[in-house]
């Protein structure tokens, strides 16, 4: 196995069995994956790249071909991609692996895309609305932007319009399919107002619609209560998706998603929009088809007291959803779903047999006001899953506090709820990982803090006395060890030692691997930059083709993860111009880097399953690879 993926907190076992068989005790069940061969025509030939799997030889060799006909006179040893200087749109490339000297599996052919980015068609939804109903609709929503100068850019149109998205390799052929989140009107638990049905879409990268879930009226649309995981659970090549559901959602076959005596046209919305009565389900549903495969009630449920429960009774805090994925055995991955975290926190965690979801353990912070003893009210707008105390087995980090991988608390800081975190190896030089998390606590002793993943230890604070909505922690300058972190509190970039390396700071968004080198470069909204110390320097604007980042002024990409090609990641977007349309981009900058692809590190892959929880997060790998 490659030594890249060989830190004491990313201990994976992999044998060239059958999908759900481990060769070790503790090893973690992985995706088998295809060689993901991407094509893309550049100024002048092509550019191919094709990933390096976590169970290949350190040492494996590779021959690519054109036509049928081989284009390396030696075996390839080095960086998984190739400049084809003579290349054209019309030719196909494919990729074969060699052991012991010969040639013994080869890649599916592909076409170059003739421009930097794939399209993928999608099945739009109508949006059934009469014109009284959008009139209205398209009138809040322009006093609304009127009052808000920062967003009047963002002409609304009524329709749907793609959201977030997830990848897992649905069908088993081991390459992923996207699934795509639809959202027409859409609120935050805040604010009142009725929401349009989400919708969920499954589509192979040819653009073949696989299944439609119709999530139903009962369920509200907004970033805090459609968390939806994409993820082989069970161990048989195929990801399931996994969502709270309720009375009236029909699965990926049109049937109604209910239990026992339940109405399924039944309509829960109280006239303000909000839904606070009527059952709560979660569900697993097929990848392959869509269809459910296992409903239970939903756990814990909001409880008859609202409001000395979970803080208010309009559902602002009830109605606050995380989820995850955990591989809280070490070995077998297990859905945790999680509801609260203003004030009282509760995860509940399962494992799914290929038939019935059961429950492993339960978290419950209570409903006192213990901020230091439980996880109440520390939970972030984000959740990150991570082997942080090197036993082999994952834990929860929730926001200011650590869920144990056996339900118990590991520990809680007590700093408070939070919007945005990030798990990593920061700090190469300290053993295990470390944790960089900004706080709404006002004041707050840390509203920016460092911390050890392990214990919690505070290894760099300060002070606020405001609600620090952003941060970021992200390798962007190759002249310091570590990470560099900054956030919305001040103009200072730190290194990891905490010192202060600029008081100009880049885009607090999402961090990305692009250009080729061991640095992150940033993505924020449509701009794609590389910081050079002092300032950031342009890659690309994916606005100049057309492209339109999601989720309001939180400009996050559909989706950004190692999809394809070799180890950098590809941006998902969507077509500003046809909503209809996501816009795959991939880098063609050549790399002299050779390494596995990302998919295949834990703590990555665990990102990306997440990254669609609430306000989205940037995945991060689980050691440091900058020097």
């Amino acid at each position: 196995m490659s030594n890249f993926f060989s830190s004491a907190t990313l201990c994976v076992a992999i044998c060239a069995a059958a999908p759900g068989v481990f060769c070790a005790e503790n090893s973690r069940q992985l995706e088998r994956l295809d060689r993901g061969v991407v094509a893309v025509a550049r100024d002048s030939g092509i550019f191919v790249s094709w990933r390096l799997l976590g169970d290949d030889d350190p040492q494996a060799l590779f021959n690519l071909y054109r036509n049928g006909e081989k284009l390396n006179r030696q075996p390839l040893a080095g960086a998984t991609c190739w400049t084809d200087a003579t290349g054209t749109p019309a030719d196909r490339y494919a990729v074969k692996t060699l052991a012991n000297g010969e040639e013994v599996a080869a890649s599916r052919q592909v076409a170059p895309w003739e421009k930097p980015y794939m399209t993928l068609q999608l099945n739009r939804p109508p949006l059934s609305l009469d014109s009284a109903v959008l009139s209205a609709m398209q009138q809040r929503l322009e006093q609304r932007l009127w009052q808000q100068p920062e967003q009047r850019q963002e002409r609304w149109q009524p329709g749907y319009f793609p959201n977030d998205c997830s990848v897992g390799d649905l069908d088993g052929d081991g390459e992923y399919e996207i699934v795509v989140k639809w959202n027409a009107r859409a609120n935050d638990n805040a604010h009142a107002g009725m929401t349009d049905p989400v919708l969920l879409d499954a589509y192979k990268l040819d653009g073949a619609h696989l299944w439609r879930i119709d999530l139903g009226i009962n369920i509200r649309a907004g970033a805090h209560y459609t968390q939806f995981m994409v993820y082989d659970l069970d161990g048989d090549g195929k990801a399931e998706v996994v969502c709270k559901t309720a009375p009236g959602a029909k699965d990926g076959q049109g049937k109604n998603v209910i239990l026992g005596s339940d109405d399924p046209s039944a309509d829960y919305r109280s006239e303000a929009g909000y839904i606070l009565s009527g059952p709560e389900y979660l569900t697993v549903f097929s990848g392959a088809t869509g269809a459910e495969v296992a409903t239970i009630p939903y756990n814990p449920p909001r409880g008859n007291t609202m409001r000395e429960t979970w803080g208010d009774d309009r559902g602002n805090r009830v109605d606050r959803f995380l989820a995850c994925v955990a591989y809280l055995d070490g070995a077998h991955p297990s859905v945790v779903m999680c509801r609260g975290y203003y004030t009282r926190a509760v995860l509940v965690a399962y494992d799914f047999d290929g038939k019935t979801l059961k429950e492993r353990w339960v978290y419950d912070s209570g409903s006192e006001q213990d901020v230091k003893n439980t996880a109440y009210g520390q939970g972030n707008h984000s959740i990150a899953v991570g082997d942080v105390d090197g036993d082999g087995f994952d834990e929860i980090i929730y926001g200011g506090a650590c869920i144990d991988h056996d339900g118990t608390l590991l520990y809680s800081t007590g700093l408070g709820h939070g919007d945005a975190h990030h798990l990593s190896d920061l700090d190469p030089d300290r053993p295990g990982l470390e944790l960089f998390d900004v706080h709404e606590t006002k004041p707050s002793p840390a509203g920016v803090e460092l911390r050890d993943a392990r214990t919690g230890e505070l290894l760099f604070g300060r002070p606020t006395a405001i609600d620090v909505g952003r941060g970021l922690a992200a390798d962007v300058d190759s002249s310091h060890r570590g990470f560099e972190f900054w956030s919305s509190a001040s103009d200072s970039v730190y290194s990891i030692k905490g010192e202060v390396i600029s008081t100009r700071k880049p885009s607090v968004n999402f961090r990305i691997y692009w250009d080729g080198d061991l640095q992150d470069e940033l993505l924020d909204g449509t701009r794609l930059d590389k910081w050079d110390g002092k300032k950031a320097v342009r890659l690309v604007n994916f606005a100049d083709f057309g492209a339109r980042s999601i989720n309001g002024t939180k400009q996050n990409p559909c989706l950004s993860a190692d999809i394809f090609g070799d180890w950098r990641e590809e941006v998902v977007l969507y077509d500003g111009s046809d909503p209809s349309k996501l816009m795959i981009f991939t880098t063609t900058i050549p790399t002299t880097r050779r390494m596995p692809t990302l998919m295949h590190d834990p703590l990555y892959r665990l990102g990306v399953a997440t990254q669609n929880v609430a306000y989205n997060q940037p995945p991060h790998l689980g050691r440091y690879i900058g020097k």
